[in-house]
């Protein structure tokens, strides 16, 4: 029963190590490096506590070490699923259409939007689409282009800055 005890705060302690290393990680890269800091700081007191006891303990050693892993592995996927809940980001999305009315269609549904001309292959005219959005507005905005233009070219990119410009 103690081993099982022990497995279980294993297990549950790395969701939590791995699920802030997730969160520091991302935090860090978008800049904020002091909270980023913070958070490693928990993270990795967190960490060293619970080794320590993994290997303090004279239990079975394989049972131990399955419990390490399987909590890292679902930490590692709790983690990226509350960064794409909680951290939000901006999207740079990028639309290569043969349709001109696209832009037009696309700020009716209240996303501003900059328009290019480009030569697509073939030297066929063509406009690319330039719309920066928060990622929580992706899913909303690919199914809006795929209704709108399903051969439309579509590129996303995570910006670092968003400096001026329109937004709704």
């Amino acid at each position: 029963m103690d081993l099982l005890i022990l497995c279980l705060k294993i297990f549950f302690v790395r969701i939590i190590d791995v699920s802030l290393g997730t969160a520091r990680t991302i935090i860090m890269v978008k800049g904020k490096g002091l909270i980023a800091s913070l958070i490693g700081f928990v993270e990795v007191f967190v960490w060293f506590m619970i080794v320590r006891e993994a290997l303090n303990t004279t239990e079975s050693g394989i049972i131990i070490a399955f419990s390490y892993s399987l909590g890292f592995a679902t930490g590692t996927f709790i983690g990226s699923i509350l960064s794409d809940k909680f951290i939000e980001s901006t999207l740079g999305v990028e639309i290569i259409t043969e349709k001109k009315e696209l832009a037009n269609l696309i700020r009716k549904k209240n996303y501003a939007v900059s328009v290019l001309n480009v030569t697509g292959q073939d030297n066929i005219p063509k406009y690319m689409l330039m719309i920066e959005i928060k990622n929580k507005k992706l899913d909303e905005l690919k199914k809006l282009i795929s209704e709108l233009d399903k051969n439309a070219f579509l590129m996303v990119n995570e910006t670092k800055l968003v400096q001026n410009g329109y937004f709704k």
